[in-house]
C-alpha cells in the first residue's frame, strides 16, 4: 500500500498520532527532504523503522517506478513531504497514478494543509474556494494566469515564495482590483504567525521592502476573495442575445446561452426578449 501522509506545516505538535505509528512501521519512507523527515521523527520521539529515500522534484521520474516495484513486492510506502498533504503543490502526483495504474492500494494520513489553515483564517466567504497553488514565476505567464481569474467567483488560495509576495500582490492589484479583499497568511502555526487582512493594494504596501529589511519572510499564503457577482442591464441582455442569434443559434438556444453565461435565469431573459 501507498500512504500519503500529511507533516505539520510548522509546529511539530500538529503531527497525527498515525503519522508517529507509519513513521516507525512502514517499510521505506519516501520523503521530499530526508534531513527534515529525520529530524521531525527526532522532535516528536519517533524511530523511523523502515529505510528512507529521498523523493523530491529532481528525481521523481526515476525514484517512481523504483518506488512501485517495492509495492510491487508486498511493502508498504510512506510518502511525506516537507510540509503539508503530499501532491499539493509538492511531489506525489506522480507515484499517485503509478501505483493506481499498477493496481496498488493507495490511501492518505491527512492533517495539517496551509491551504484550509490560511483560508479559515483569512476572513474570507469559505463556503466555495479554488486552490491555484504556486503562480508562474515569469512575468507575462502570472499576468495572464492572474487575468484568467479576474471572474472567479470563489474565494482563490495561492502559495508564494516571500521575496516575490509583493511583486505578486501588485499583480493582483492591476488583475483584480485595487479594492479586492484579500489575506496574507505568514509562518501559520509557527512562533511568528502573522495575518494582514485588507483590500489588496494595502496588503501590496504593506509588503514592500522598506529602508531597513524586507518585510515579508517566512512560508507565504495568500487568499483573495473571489470577484462580486455581475450585473447585467437589459439593453446588455438583449444585445447578448442578438449576438447569439446572429452566430446561427435558434432563438431559444440563445436566450439559454445568455442564461448560463450570466447567471440571470432562463424565464427573466426571455420574458425580456418577447416583451
Amino acid at each position: 500500500m501507498l500512504i500519503l501522509a500529511a507533516t505539520p506545516i510548522g509546529n511539530p505538535a500538529d503531527a497525527s498520532t498515525r503519522l508517529r505509528d507509519l513513521l516507525a512501521s512502514a517499510d521505506v519512507v519516501a520523503a521530499e527532504d530526508t534531513r527534515r523527515v529525520r529530524r521531525l521523527a527526532a522532535d516528536l520521539g519517533v524511530t523511523i523503522g523502515g529505510r528512507v529515500a529521498s523523493y523530491f522534484e529532481g528525481n521523481e521520474a526515476r525514484r517512481t517506478p523504483e518506488l512501485v516495484a517495492e509495492l510491487d513486492a508486498g511493502r508498504t510506502v510512506l510518502l511525506v513531504t516537507d510540509a503539508g498533504m503530499p501532491s499539493v503543490s509538492d511531489p506525489g502526483y506522480r507515484l499517485v497514478a503509478a501505483a493506481v495504474e499498477a493496481g496498488h492500494d493507495v490511501t492518505s494520513a491527512p492533517g495539517p494543509s496551509a491551504a484550509l489553515a490560511a483560508l479559515a483564517v483569512s476572513g474570507l466567504p469559505v463556503d466555495r474556494f479554488t486552490f491555484e497553488g504556486f503562480l508562474p514565476r515569469k512575468t507575462g505567464e502570472r499576468d495572464r494566469a492572474l487575468a484568467a481569474l479576474a471572474d472567479e467567483p470563489r474565494t482563490m488560495v495561492f502559495f508564494e515564495s516571500p521575496h516575490r509576495t509583493r511583486e505578486t500582490l501588485d499583480a493582483m492589484v492591476a488583475a483584480f482590483g485595487a479594492q479586492r479583499r484579500g489575506a496574507v497568511c505568514r509562518e501559520l502555526t509557527k512562533t511568528y504567525e502573522e495575518v494582514r487582512r485588507g483590500p489588496l493594494d494595502e496588503l501590496a504596501a504593506w509588503a514592500a521592502p522598506d529602508a531597513e529589511e524586507e518585510r515579508v519572510r517566512g512560508e507565504i499564503t495568500i487568499v483573495v476573495a473571489g470577484a462580486p457577482p455581475r450585473t447585467y442591464d437589459e439593453d446588455t441582455l438583449l444585445a447578448m442575445v442578438a449576438e447569439g442569434e446572429r452566430s446561427g443559434l435558434t432563438r431559444k438556444d440563445a436566450i439559454a446561452d445568455v442564461a448560463r453565461r450570466t447567471g440571470v435565469r432562463r424565464r427573466v431573459v426571455f420574458d425580456l426578449v418577447h416583451r
